[in-house]
């Protein structure tokens, strides 16, 4: 006899076996409490006092072979967020080795995520501060800033959290 997945007896005719053991019992039960003890099925929706707004503001500009994005999380409420994260993507991609600041890691050739910290109802995040250099000069990037992770809230308006930004290597800043 063998066991598949969650050990179910399986007999040699590939027949799933009619006896349950009290091992099978005990492994099923312990998967279960293992799901609902990390968050699974059982956890609860966010209710209504779980609303927060996202929202990304700040400003990119090309000088050179150099684009710097400058960018503040605010949580226009109603509820704190607890942990969020926001995802940066260049349409050029940087060149080589990008130095990031704390909290922030490179997760493809033109995208960078960075964690926001706790954002209080209200109330502006800590700023966050990147600075590339374009591997081929560009007549324009574009720049998509979108929430990656929300904390778990549900949010009511995502219009204000996913943006795209033309930028002109003017040396001006675009502000979004």
């Amino acid at each position: 006899m063998a066991y598949i997945g969650w050990a179910v007896p399986v007999t040699e005719a590939g027949v799933v076996g009619v006896g349950v053991t009290t091992r099978t019992w005990l492994l099923l039960g312990a998967a279960a409490g293992a799901v609902l003890w990390a968050g699974g099925p059982a956890q609860a929706a966010p209710g209504p006092q779980d609303r927060a707004d996202l929202a990304f503001h700040g400003w990119a500009v090309i000088d050179g072979d150099r684009m710097d994005v400058r960018l503040t999380p605010r949580d226009h409420g109603p509820s704190a967020v607890p942990e969020a994260s926001v995802r940066v993507r260049w349409s050029v991609p940087p060149a080589g080795a990008v130095t990031l600041p704390q909290g922030c890691t490179r997760t493809g050739e033109r995208t960078v995520v960075c964690g926001t910290g706790a954002l209080a109802a209200g109330e502006a995040g800590q700023e966050i501060r990147l600075s590339v250099r374009l591997r081929v000069p560009a007549p324009e990037v574009t720049l998509e800033v979108e929430t990656a992770w929300n904390g778990g809230v549900a949010d009511p308006d995502r219009s204000n959290d996913r943006l795209r930004v033309l930028v002109l290597p003017t040396g001006d800043e675009y502000s979004f």
